[in-house]
């Protein structure tokens, strides 16, 4: 999917109220004001069944993005008193 003109774009750093009425989340995300409080920056409304789907949808992107970071970074050079096998976590 490509943005276009005609889509509205939304920057949020936070959410800061969420909750659910009549099967449908209502989030209200958020951006850092100039003192560093939260202030409201849109609403995101999703109906509750499609919540999961937008959630795993996310976390997916997420994924992709930590999984991408690693890459990119050198791996550490060992150490001269290390052996032949190392397990990190």
């Amino acid at each position: 999917m490509t943005a276009t003109a005609s889509l509205p774009i939304l920057f949020a750093d936070g959410v800061v109220d969420a909750h659910v009425v009549h099967g449908v989340a209502r989030i209200t995300l958020g951006q850092a004001g100039g003192d560093g409080k939260p202030v409201p920056a849109g609403q995101l409304i999703v109906p509750l069944g499609q919540l999961p789907v937008l959630a795993n949808g996310l976390m997916q992107l997420l994924r992709q993005i930590e999984a991408r970071m690693k890459e990119s970074q050198p791996a550490p050079a060992p150490a001269a008193d290390e052996g032949a096998f190392r397990f990190t976590a």
